[in-house]
């Protein structure tokens, strides 16, 4: 990737391939340049349907964190898969110093440097919350928002008013920036099929 383009948005229907595309960039990264030191890695918890939010799901913060983490845990699964030692994508997350899965939330207030910054499942920001997250960026750093206009979970936005399409389009024309549509559905023909159809 560019390094002029700080902030890439991805943006694509269910199964397209966007998460792991943005992992395996960051794994990349992390392992075969010196370019970022650290990948930080969150999504929006905004639960699908009338489900319990993190504050009520018991255990400690990475317990909590894990059911809305774990398509990134099955992406780095993808990746890791050659590797007979370890096979878990939460284990493989976990023993590494140089990725941080981190709740969104706390996010307010910091300057991120020379990281790797996947937001995944963006669409589920507001426009202020994705103003709040962008402006986080400090030098070096990179900021790739992945996301389906079309599966928005929070109840008050739509495909049009949603922080990924907000960013993507207030950055049109900006050397800063990327877009990049994923169009063809690499999860199974069942899931591509699903969502033209439904």
């Amino acid at each position: 990737m560019d390094d002029r383009i700080k902030m890439v948005s991805i943006i694509g229907a269910a199964g397209t391939g966007k998460s792991l595309l943005a992992c395996a960039a960051g794994h990349y990264f992390l392992t075969k340049t010196d370019q970022y030191y650290k990948m930080l890695i969150s999504r929006p918890m905004v639960p699908m349907g009338n489900k319990d939010t993190v504050g009520f799901l018991p255990g400690d913060l990475n317990e909590k964190m894990d059911p809305w983490m774990q398509p990134i845990y099955d992406s780095f699964e993808v990746l890791i898969r050659s590797k007979k030692e370890i096979k878990d994508g939460k284990e493989f997350v976990r023993n590494q110093k140089n990725i941080k899965v981190e709740v969104l939330a706390y996010i307010r207030g910091r300057s991120i440097n020379d990281q790797y910054f996947l937001l995944d499942e963006a669409q589920n920001t507001t426009a202020l919350e994705i103003k709040t997250i962008i402006t986080r960026a400090g030098e070096g750093t990179k900021i790739i928002l992945t996301g389906d206009i079309d599966q928005i979970d929070n109840p008050y936005m739509d495909k049009y008013s949603n922080g990924l399409t907000v960013a993507t389009k207030s950055f049109i024309g900006s050397e800063l920036a990327a877009h990049i549509v994923m169009s063809k559905g690499v999860r199974s023909r069942l899931s591509e099929e699903a969502s033209h159809r439904l």
